[in-house]
């Protein structure tokens, strides 16, 4: 054997050993020194990280189902079942305390003056419409959306799956069909109410004075005061915001694919929470935390003197508009 076919048989051999030997000299040690033939050389979850998605083989031209494991998708699932239920938890029952607080605190802020038994003009049938169409859709889709977050846990144990299973069906088609019509809601108060909530120097004014909320003080303001106009733009944000991820979920994969409707699902579930306290809020305000507003917009129509402690610019100059003449003084 010459020397060269030496040289070439012991490097063969060397790397026919460490072929054989480097499965076991990489085996980790379990805790009594032995070789443990459970543990693997590289972690899985380093490898997971290492790659976007692990995928397979099919037969069929949807590229999405290749998909067998998607590492970004447990982190959509630790947010849709840990993040999203005590955030949303938080958020609204938080809004819930603290309104309950302030009633306790403040009590329902009455007309100073009492009613006067006249009344005045301040929505009519169309806006009313427009704000009734986008306020009966957003409470459904709410009532529809939380059962998505929180119907399996508060729901699921009362009724059983059977029928929470068909709440929850039902439930969905009315989330869905819904949406239209909430849609059309926001663009008719977004164009009706837009002029009247522009900002504008009596605004100044009314933080000034408390916003009313300092019985001492009267807090001026026109149609819209500033607190009403932040609850105006927030919901347009808001609403727009909402509609817009949620036609993405309505219709998904439609330029979009799986990591880009996680996000879509992250951020409709998020603002939609935040919708739901700020709406709440505003809820409270024209319900039981104000005497005479609920009327505005039930009727249509508000008493003079609450029209005097809260609109005192809106009202006189309707008051001017219709030719009557303005009866008493804001309250002081």
């Amino acid at each position: 054997m010459t020397f060269l076919a030496r040289i070439r048989l012991v490097t063969f051999v060397l790397i026919l050993l460490s072929i054989v030997a480097a499965p076991v000299c990489a085996q980790k040690l379990g805790p009594d020194g032995a070789p443990n033939p459970d543990a693997s050389v590289t972690n899985q979850g380093e490898l997971l990280k290492q790659v976007p998605r692990i995928e397979g083989r099919i037969d069929i031209p949807d590229v999405k189902a290749t998909v067998l494991i998607q590492p970004a998708g447990r982190t959509w699932d630790y947010f849709h079942e840990v993040l999203l239920h005590w955030g949303g938890a938080i958020v609204i029952v938080g809004m819930v305390a603290l309104l309950a607080l302030a009633y306790l605190i403040i009590g329902r802020i009455r007309i100073a003056a009492g009613r006067s038994g006249q009344t005045i003009v301040r929505f009519k049938a169309f806006e009313r419409f427009s704000h009734w169409l986008t306020a009966v859709s957003f409470v459904t889709l709410g009532l529809t959306g939380l059962n998505i977050t929180f119907g399996k846990i508060l729901l699921l144990p009362l009724v059983g799956p059977e029928t929470f299973t068909d709440i929850s069906q039902i439930a969905k088609y009315l989330h869905n069909f819904t949406s239209f019509a909430f849609v059309a809601g926001l663009v008719l108060i977004s164009v009706i109410f837009f002029r009247d909530n522009l900002l504008a120097k009596v605004d100044v004014e009314w933080i000034k004075q408390g916003g009313g909320f300092i019985k001492s003080k009267h807090a001026p303001a026109g149609r819209f005061n500033l607190g009403e106009k932040m609850v105006y733009w927030l919901s347009v944000a808001a609403g727009i915001s909402v509609s817009a991820t949620g036609f993405l979920l309505l219709f998904p994969f439609y330029g979009t694919d799986i990591a880009d409707m996680q996000l879509a699902q992250v951020a409709h579930a998020v603002i939609a929470m935040l919708f739901i306290a700020l709406i709440l809020a505003h809820i409270y305000i024209g319900t039981l935390g104000m005497e005479g507003a609920f009327e505005a917009m039930g009727t249509g129509e508000v008493d003079l003197n609450w029209a005097r402690e809260h609109h005192d610019r809106w009202l006189a100059e309707q008051l001017e508009r219709e030719g009557r003449q303005p009866s008493g003084t804001p309250a002081e």
